[in-house]
């Protein structure tokens, strides 16, 4: 009997299923009732995996192996629709999880709409009218986690401010998703569901578990990677390493400065991945079909929001084929930045679009329960109730 005995089927591919059930002198065939279990059905227990016979389920249990799957300890309802889940794990700690019905106008690249006018309204979130509830999305979106905290220390984001605790195993990523499709009662294979690792952490300092999470989404879960985006502040080794990789997200870079000296003020990082290497490593990402790297920008109330500032941009994206994700700044505790003023926003995306990048801005998705874009921070002190 080969001794192979997990802790958490969750997290477990195909492989790490066969010789699990190998060790325990089972068919072969009850690998593929495992996986079918834990990641299509999303069962909680074992015992409720009801194509196992009774004596295996016990045997299991006996050895401590156990399904894994996070809970959700907290919910947070937006007057948008949004909800911000406050998910724990086995020893305690947290990340956060953001289901977006109709998703930010960022994700699949598709703009349309006012968008001015939507970062307007939601500067003043109780006045929007609650028109994306559940029964009417055509497609939403998740935004997961793949760190407890985040160690990159970008000076306008809530998150930066928690540090890092730890990375999430392959088995907690996939769990926030599983977790929301469960709760919010959808299915890949049913509804178009967007995924993008935009939440808590670097997902490119937790490379090997955020890429074994991803191809369990893919091949276990039925998310199509066509709908996935990864974001990454430059982590400039592992872009080359992600473009290798057979099955993978779309590549989102975040920018958010013009120049070297502005960029490392706002993320230290750049010290390490400069802008020059940042770009190299962004002209040389071998891209599919129809695909663009997209840059993610947040705008800053006069600090890197200025037209000389949307001229150098323009400058710095010259042979890539780009598009841009214009984030006007989430505020929260703790950070010294303002809003933009939107005359500025419409300014820099005309510039971007002038020049011929194609150019959106990202609606701000429950701005007011701390679930947007750079919130993210295990926030329970807010004056909105929990969803029920």
């Amino acid at each position: 009997m080969t001794d192979f005995s997990p802790r958490a089927l969750l997290g477990l591919d195909r492989d790490e299923l066969a010789a699990t059930v190998k060790g325990l002198d089972e068919p072969a065939y009850r690998a593929r009732q495992l996986l079918e279990a834990v990641y299509r059905q999303r069962v909680q227990s074992i015992d409720e995996i009801s194509t196992l016979p009774q004596e295996l389920r016990a045997n299991l249990v006996e050895k401590g192996v156990a399904i894994g799957m996070p809970r959700i300890e907290q919910r947070f309802l937006s007057v948008d629709g949004t909800v911000r889940y406050l998910i724990a794990f086995a020893d305690g700690q947290t990340v956060e999880t953001v289901w977006m019905p109709e998703g930010d106008g960022g994700e699949s690249g598709e703009g349309g709409g006012d968008e001015i006018a939507a970062l307007e309204a939601l500067r003043h979130p109780k006045s929007e009218q609650k028109q994306n509830q559940r029964q009417n999305w055509g497609r939403a979106t998740i935004c997961i986690s793949s760190q407890v905290g985040c160690a990159v220390d970008c000076q306008f984001c809530l998150t930066a401010l928690l540090g890092v605790k730890r990375n999430l195993t392959a088995g907690e990523i996939v769990g926030q998703v599983l977790e929301v499709l469960k709760d919010q009662k959808v299915s890949p294979q049913h509804d178009r569901i967007n995924l993008v690792f935009m939440g808590m952490g670097e997902p490119f300092l937790n490379y090997d578990n955020f890429i074994k999470a991803v191809r369990l989404l893919v091949q276990e879960v039925g998310l199509a990677e066509s709908r996935m985006t990864v974001s990454t502040a430059g982590i400039v080794p592992r872009i080359y390493d992600f473009g290798q990789e057979s099955i993978r997200p779309r590549l989102a870079i975040s920018l958010n400065a013009s120049n070297n000296d502005l960029r490392t003020k706002l993320m230290p990082l750049n010290k390490k991945y400069n802008l020059e290497m940042l770009m190299a490593a962004a002209r040389e990402f071998p891209l599919r079909n129809r695909e663009r790297v997209t840059f993610e920008y947040v705008l800053l109330h006069n600090v890197n929001d200025l037209r000389e500032n949307a001229a150098e941009v323009v400058d710095l994206l010259q042979g890539i084929k780009a598009r841009v994700n214009l984030i006007a700044l989430n505020p929260g505790p703790g950070i010294d930045f303002e809003m933009p003023a939107d005359e500025n926003v419409a300014a820099f995306q005309n510039i971007l679009r002038e020049a011929g990048i194609l150019t959106f801005v990202r609606r701000p998705r429950g701005r007011d329960i701390y679930a947007a874009c750079g919130q993210l921070k295990r926030t329970v002190e807010i004056a909105t109730a929990p969803a029920p």
